[in-house]
């Protein structure tokens, strides 16, 4: 079976199932809505007693974070008060409508059948996923190459030397000092035909990029601290040794690479309050206490606006975001069980997510939005998808965070997608994995794709041919 056919075998048309449980979850998010208006309706307090918290404590939050003592010590008390004002609003709820809490937990087991039932209309059948795993590739000369000293020594630990030795697969150790860009090179120079490397996002990101240069596979071994990229790959972060088979016999899969100029990543580029902490020299070895002591500098009332301005795609122009983050595909944001990751990752998407809320008002409203799945509507916050992004400094220059590595670059800053990009290589077990991750992007309009007898567009794959 050729690449193409794997292509066609998996876009074929959802079946009747899939079709059924599509339409099982777009009454359950109906009726959902329905009884959640309803509710509100008749519980006013509840609602407006929520909002008011949420925007107390994120006041209090945010001079918690922005202000030295007092108004920290006010800040810790907004925050008391705001969580308080919340649980009461909710009792209140409870002990004064008959019926309340039968109600909330009918509202929640319709979420629950929403939520299943469309991740199943979602996920690929087995049997497609099966003939994805059939497009294998068997490295004859594989080569790994191990950080030692990356995730508190999770090279040794679980040992990884050792396994590619049994496997067949050539080891080059990082030393201080070496370049580890030219070691990529050099070993695909001896020949190898597949690149792989145990360490963190910031040296996955530039191995990866020597892959793509030579044209060689690349197998991502999550032995970093926290390893984004492998857990948003659909890949076992806790055990780094399941993901070495794929050196030697891996299931082939396209994803998206973005680059800030000429340099590529993986995961994001933060530009603002986060990248201008983590350049401190103190960082690395007292994290809290740097950004304790550097944030009400950065963001408190007497602070100097960010030199960082952007447009956003409907033409609004923002000037003095205090954190702007491009992202390789977006990341779930809001009230979610997966914020802060990527439930897929060849959606040819840039994510941009910015804020510049300058006081404690704004920020309190803003957090309160957001926790009610309406921070999109907040005019301090700034979140879209786009192929392009381009970031402006009066300075020319821009500190940047790449990957989670301090850089210092100069500007405009030219952010790009490469749809389907990037080559790699990953165990046949964790196919399921990555297909299941995509599946959690539940939106209404897919549902209604699948209910028709169609593939929605962002699940069908792109062939190999066209990738390259």
């Amino acid at each position: 079976m050729t690449p193409s056919d794997v292509t066609r075998a998996v876009a074929g048309p959802p079946s009747t199932m899939k079709r059924v449980l599509a339409v099982i979850s777009l009454i359950a998010i109906t009726l959902t809505v329905l009884l959640a208006v309803i509710f509100l309706l008749k519980q006013p307090i509840l609602l407006v007693g929520t909002f008011v918290g949420l925007a107390v404590a994120g006041t209090g939050g945010w001079w918690l974070i922005t202000e030295q003592n007092p108004r920290r010590a006010f800040g810790i008390a907004l925050l008391v008060i705001g969580a308080l004002l919340v649980i009461a609003s909710f009792w209140w709820a409870s002990a004064n409508s008959e019926g309340a809490l039968w109600r909330l937990l009918i509202l929640l087991v319709l979420l629950a059948v929403a939520i299943s039932t469309a991740r199943g209309a979602l996920v690929r059948n087995l049997h497609d996923i099966d003939r994805m795993r059939a497009n294998r590739v068997q490295p004859t000369h594989p080569v790994l190459i191990c950080n030692r000293k990356s995730g508190g020594g999770k090279v040794d630990k679980f040992g990884l030397p050792e396994l590619a030795a049994e496997l067949g697969v050539e080891v080059v150790f990082l030393e201080p000092g070496l370049d580890l860009a030219q070691i990529a090179r050099d070993a695909v120079a001896r020949g190898a035909d597949c690149l792989g490397m145990a360490g963190g996002d910031g040296s996955q990101a530039l191995v990866a990029s020597i892959a793509i240069e030579t044209g060689v596979p690349f197998v991502c071994i999550s032995a970093g601290t926290r390893n984004h990229f492998a857990l948003d790959l659909g890949l076992d972060r806790e055990d780094p040794r399941k993901g070495m088979i794929a050196l030697r016999d891996g299931v082939e899969r396209f994803v998206d690479y973005a680059t800030v100029g000429d340099r590529l990543f993986v995961n994001n580029v933060s530009l603002g309050v986060y990248a201008t902490i983590v350049q401190e020299d103190s960082y690395r070895d007292a994290k809290t206490e740097t950004t304790k002591e550097k944030l009400p500098e950065l963001l408190g009332r007497q602070a100097e606006p960010f030199d960082l301005q952007f447009d956003t795609p409907d033409g609004q122009h923002i000037d003095g975001a205090f954190l702007i983050l491009v992202s390789n595909n977006p990341y779930v944001m809001g009230p979610s069980l997966n914020i802060s990751q990527r439930n897929a990752m060849d959606t040819g998407k840039l994510g941009v997510f910015a804020v510049n809320a300058a006081t404690g008002a704004e920020a309190g409203r803003l957090i309160a939005r957001s926790t009610l799945g309406l921070g999109k509507r907040d005019p301090n916050l700034h979140q879209f998808e786009a192929t392009t992004f381009e970031v402006q400094s009066r300075s020319g220059r821009a500190l940047a965070g790449v990957d989670g590595e301090s850089l210092d670059l100069p500007t405009p800053l030219e952010f790009r997608i490469h749809p389907h990009g990037m080559r790699i290589l990953m165990p046949a077990d964790d196919i399921l994995t990555a297909e299941r991750r995509r599946a959690r992007n539940v939106n209404v309009k897919d549902l209604l794709t699948v209910a028709a007898g169609h593939v929605p567009s962002r699940l069908q794959p792109t062939s190999p041919s066209s990738a390259r």
